[in-house]
């Protein structure tokens, strides 16, 4: 499924328009990364926890040359989903 896919499956799942769908969904994702950016953690109860994860500068090895090379430090979004979310799929 993709984004246009999964925005009209939510569109008829609230019964709206695919505009207003979309402007919804957008919004959401607009919300969550303005947060993460701010440093905040985002708790959906039952869903998920979403935060920035710190990576240290590791080195790696570029793989059409072989050269060893730095990859630098960085902020990386990550997602942990609820024990009650992970069990609806078992």
């Amino acid at each position: 499924m993709n984004k246009s896919e999964f925005i009209r499956a939510y569109a008829d799942n609230l019964g709206v328009t695919i505009k207003d769908a979309e402007a919804n969904f957008n919004a959401f994702v607009e919300t969550l990364t303005d947060s993460l950016a701010k440093g905040e953690y985002v708790h959906i109860s039952g869903f998920a926890t979403f935060s920035l994860k710190e990576k240290d500068a590791r080195d790696g090895v570029n793989p059409l040359t072989g050269e060893k090379v730095t990859i630098k430090a960085c902020k990386a979004p990550t997602a942990k989903f609820s024990k009650a979310y992970k069990e609806k799929f078992n």
